[in-house]
């Protein structure tokens, strides 16, 4: 099925320039060649990989009647089929690696005046499709580090069948939805809809209010149930979730400015296992000069692992998690963006540091020790971010949220 979608975005990519005038549509390219440096891995002994990491294709066109359709295709399954070396990542089977994201990772469709009441002070939206529920922050994909945080799995729901509705108001958006809980188990699989007569698609929810106070500034807060994410079939349990958070963001002619504090929160079985993250990160750019630092708390649950140690028992059950991993970070990146910002394309060198520990919360028999041989975290990253019109590409963010909306900046 995917392999017709990419064929879509192709035919798109290849339409006569008219037709693309007409339609208004525009084109996103994104990857990283990049070689990582894990100490410790789970064998107790250093790892090191590379690969191009991230490669993905966003096309994006406004349509008649107001609507708006995004289709982003993520390629990581061919280059990432074993997952990425990210320190205490975890999520969808993998540990101590970033998963493959699935290879449709937008397709939406959507319009920011429901009601036909644009440029009044209200807006009503509706989106519907695959993608990113209203609930948190940016995906990480779209944001300056390289290493995902270990919080991807609290602070995002990601890669579901989504309805979206949303009240645009002034500065203030609130958002609803309901998708499906459960998580892709492979690269190429879609969101369960219908499972043995029973409906997946609506099992879960989230809602996301989102103040914007002054331009460049964006608080929210949301809420999720999720249900069954690790089950597949709906045998597992409820994840609760609630996320709040602060961003600025804005250019100025002599750089760009970035500063993200979040706090989330994750209970499984109702608050038999409760999961926080309290995350702050900024970027400061001069001319071409990039400077990043990110701090990460996150608990983590360690599961049980399988004789590949990237990999966890799938399906997770309430049974298979044998503790609580606390994994503190500091992240440091230097970068230098040899384009300029005033082309549409991105050729950023880079070279990223992340320094930590890892604890042990509460009960349970796993420990770091002797998982890792240490409590000890170094990884060391460099590559080139290689981009076409993605400097401002925020996944997770439809309809009246997007900045045609008047929303960011």
């Amino acid at each position: 099925m995917w392999h017709r979608v990419l064929l879509g975005a192709l035919l798109l990519l290849l339409a006569p320039p008219r037709l693309q005038a007409q339609q208004r549509i525009g084109f996103m390219a994104h990857g990283i060649l990049a070689v990582r440096r894990a100490d410790p891995a789970p064998d107790r002994s250093p790892d090191s990989e590379a690969y191009f990491t991230q490669p993905t294709l966003s096309v994006h066109a406004v349509l008649p009647l107001r609507l708006a359709a995004r289709l982003t295709l993520n390629l990581e399954s061919l280059t990432l089929a074993n997952g990425e070396l990210s320190p205490g990542a975890w999520g969808e089977g993998f540990v101590d690696r970033r998963h493959p994201h699935t290879t449709v990772h937008e397709l939406l469709l959507g319009t920011d005046d429901l009601l036909g009441t644009a440029g009044s002070t209200t807006q009503v939206g509706l989106v519907v499709g695959k993608g990113f529920a209203p609930f948190g922050t940016d995906d990480p994909m779209s944001r300056p580090f390289l290493s995902y945080p270990v919080n991807h799995h609290l602070a995002q729901i990601l890669e579901r069948a989504v309805a979206i509705a949303q009240v645009r108001h002034g500065p203030v958006t609130l958002e609803a939805a309901l998708f499906n809980g459960d998580e892709p188990e492979r690269a190429g699989q879609w969101p369960l809809i219908y499972n043995d007569s029973t409906w997946r698609f609506g099992d879960s929810w989230s809602a996301r209010l989102t103040l914007v106070p002054v331009p460049a500034v964006e608080l929210q807060a949301s809420a999720a149930g999720v249900h069954s994410p690790e089950h597949r079939g709906g045998a597992g349990g409820a994840h609760d979730k609630l996320s709040t958070s602060a961003r600025w963001h804005d250019e100025t002619a002599r750089g760009e400015r970035y500063a993200l504090v979040e706090w989330a929160r994750t209970s499984e079985l109702d608050g038999f296992f409760v999961f926080h993250s309290l995350l702050a990160e900024g970027m400061l750019r001069r001319n071409a000069l990039q400077m990043g630092y990110r701090f990460e708390r996150t608990e983590r649950p360690e599961e049980e692992r399988l004789e590949d140690r990237y990999r966890s028992l799938r399906p997770h059950l309430e049974n298979s998690i044998l503790g609580t991993l606390r994994w503190s970070l500091h992240t440091v990146r230097l970068g230098v963006d040899v384009a300029g910002q005033d082309r549409p394309y991105r050729i950023l060198p880079f070279v990223e540091v992340t320094l930590g520990s890892i604890a042990k919360v509460g009960g349970g028999i796993a420990d770091p020790v002797g998982i890792y041989g240490t409590t000890r975290v170094r990884h060391l990253s460099a590559g080139i971010v290689l981009g076409w019109q993605a400097r401002h590409h925020r996944m997770g963010r439809y309809g009246v949220l997007i900045p045609s909306a008047g929303t960011h900046h």
